[in-house]
């Protein structure tokens, strides 16, 4: 031991300080983590705030949305409640049919109803399109789903030329949800304009049901009892002499005309509901023959019973002039006549049927 110092430790080692190089490495990596946290955490707060800032824009565009449908519903619920058809131009097609948002459907009649159009066809779809619309607004059913609306040529002329419309009537189903597809388009020269055939189209595109009640018609119980009282008067007059009621020739004439009504397509009228006649709105030209086999106008169905008719009474001058004691002067006539009748309105009627069978090979004379 050493005189006034303390006892060394032979076997212990002198205090080993890290040299400068390593203190700065160690300094050195410490900063690059502190730097690294820090990045990390602006870059996650930017992120969040990013979101925050997109979210509320979103936010706010959705509730415009909602308020903007909210004013547009109302609007057309408004116009219903006054008239069930809303009568619509340009700006009202555009803002309420073809722009979103919207949650409801809309059928649209494309017509023209001014006079100098002379569209009687669109009279009477326009007839039937009231009935159904008037079902519909005081049915207990009735919610704002579905709107009826209508768009006149001088009125909105701009939408045919928007949808390259070039015909009318046309009745087009807007759905809630994307754009019209080809069955949303009313086949009107299949299916007819009555309202009961456009409600049962509505149900298929729409899923809405609606029961067409139609306003009391009395001109057809005044004329059956107009009917039944001229019969009942000709009865009491003749009712000495009952004679007239085993008239072969009379039930002949009327079961006749009964067959003629009903092989002429009536019936069918009576179902579908078909136009008269169709004009086009571009040319003016009148079809009174319907050009498809699937179809037919009430023009034609008089035109096919009046031909029926010809070539009956030419078969009917036929049967007397070969079976009848008249002269045969007379008989030659009737034969002659009877011929031409048959030949002229067989021949009207089978050029009808190649207007509408197109490519159907037999000709007769004039067809």
């Amino acid at each position: 031991m050493r005189k006034g110092k303390g006892p060394i430790c032979l076997f212990s080692r002198p205090t080993l300080r890290p040299s400068r190089s390593k203190v700065s490495l160690i300094e050195g990596r410490g900063a690059n983590m502190a730097a690294r946290w820090r990045f990390w955490c602006v870059s996650v707060t930017m992120v969040v705030a990013l979101l925050i800032v997109c979210d509320v824009p979103s936010a706010s565009a959705q509730r415009k949305k909602e308020m903007v449908l909210s004013e547009k519903v109302s609007q057309l619920m408004e116009w219903t409640n006054k008239r069930p058809v809303i009568r619509m131009n340009g700006d009202k097609f555009r803002r309420l049919v073809k722009a979103p948002p919207r949650n409801y459907s809309v059928i649209v009649m494309f017509t023209a109803l001014q006079l100098h159009r002379q569209c009687v066809v669109c009279k009477q779809a326009d007839e039937e399109f009231q009935i159904l619309a008037n079902s519909w607004r005081y049915s207990s059913a009735f919610t704002n789903r579905i709107f009826f609306a209508m768009v006149d040529f001088d009125e909105g002329s701009d939408v045919f030329q928007m949808l390259n419309m070039n015909s009318a009537p046309t009745f087009i189903n807007f759905p809630a949800k994307g754009k019209p597809k080809r069955g949303d388009t009313y086949e009107l020269q299949v299916r007819g304009f009555s309202a009961e055939q456009i409600a049962r189209w509505i149900a298929d595109r729409t899923d809405v049901n609606i029961r067409v009640i139609r306003p009391p018609n009395y001109a057809g119980p005044l004329m059956l009892g107009l009917l039944l009282a001229v019969i009942g008067g000709l009865v009491y007059l003749r009712r000495s002499n009952m004679e007239f009621l085993f008239n072969k020739t009379g039930w002949a004439f009327a079961a006749l005309c009964f067959v003629l009504a009903m092989t002429s397509g009536q019936m069918w009228n009576h179902i579908r509901g078909p136009p008269y006649a169709h004009k086009n709105p571009h040319t003016g030209h009148v079809n009174y023959i319907h050009g498809s086999s699937q179809a037919q106008f009430v023009a034609e169905t008089h035109i096919v019973l009046l031909f029926n008719g010809g070539v009956t009474l030419g078969m009917v001058l036929l049967c007397e002039a070969a079976t009848s004691d008249m002269d045969i002067g007379k008989r030659k006539i009737m034969c002659v006549a009877g011929i031409g009748l048959v030949v002229l309105f067989f021949s009207w009627m089978l050029s009808i049927f190649r207007s509408k069978y197109h490519g159907y090979p037999y000709s007769f004379l004039m067809s």
